[in-house]
């Protein structure tokens, strides 16, 4: 089976999923959960576990994607624990840290999907 455009939107989707929750937790919404920042739980990470790495084996882009992704959820979670201390503007800004990790997955999954 070979993947399409829809299966890296469903990444990018799952992606901005993330961000959301993160952000909800950073203005109050919604209280942290440690499956927040879990690889296994992540549904990127899971996407990567099931749908990418079988289908296009060990490459680099996937190793970067897997290694900016857990970058991504380790910030995301220091983040969370600044807000829990009471620096919530400070965490808040961080956010643009996450934006950035995500734009670099954003570039590595176009990369595979280009010469998939």
């Amino acid at each position: 089976m070979e993947l399409t455009a829809l299966d890296f939107q469903q990444a990018r989707v799952k992606q901005v999923l993330f961000k959301s929750r993160l952000r909800s937790v950073l203005y109050g919404v919604r209280e942290a959960e440690p499956s927040l920042f879990a690889l296994q739980e992540n549904p990127l990470g899971q996407w990567l576990n099931t749908v990418l790495k079988p289908q296009v084996g060990p490459r680099p882009e996937v190793a970067g994607i897997e290694r900016l992704l857990r970058q991504t959820l380790d910030t995301g979670q220091s983040l969370v624990r600044q807000h829990q201390r009471g620096q919530m503007e400070e965490a808040r800004a961080g956010l643009e840290q996450i934006e950035r990790l995500a734009s670099e997955i954003d570039q590595l999954l176009t990369a595979v999907e280009r010469s998939n």
